[in-house]
């Protein structure tokens, strides 16, 4: 959602993160199994989810490279679930994007809060100098 918004209205984001996000590519559409026990999401927010990430829209690909802001892209590394390569295409993408890898796995800011908000922390410092 926020490089969507990043896309459609570049003049309200100055910087963008992104955790362990892939180019938006089609791909085979599964069924998943809820997990047992309590849950910290909304499982019924999953099936209309996952349709996105299966069929997204051609225009989210297409129009990275009209994102303005400056971009820190998060890569969770070999124990992430989600192609790296994607990652790092996304990085690529957008124009200013940087890439950066924490090998944590998809929940970055959950495995490894200390690198997270130190790579974090110091992106949006960036943002703070005029000069930069």
């Amino acid at each position: 959602m926020a490089y969507l918004l990043a896309q459609r209205r570049p003049r309200r984001v100055r910087g963008l993160v992104l955790e362990d996000v892939p180019v938006p590519r089609p791909r085979t559409p599964s069924v998943p199994t809820r997990p047992d026990g309590e849950l910290a999401f909304d499982w019924e927010l999953v099936a209309p989810v996952r349709r996105q990430i299966d069929r997204p829209d051609p225009r989210w690909l297409e129009q990275l490279g009209e994102i303005t802001a400056k971009t820190l892209v998060l890569a969770g590394g070999p124990s992430s679930h989600l192609p790296q390569d994607g990652v790092a295409e996304l990085a690529a993408r957008i124009p200013g994007g940087t890439l950066v890898t924490i090998d944590a796995g998809h929940m970055i800011h959950d495995t490894e809060p200390e690198a997270f908000l130190e790579a974090v922390s110091a992106f949006l410092e960036t943002l703070a100098d005029p000069d930069e």
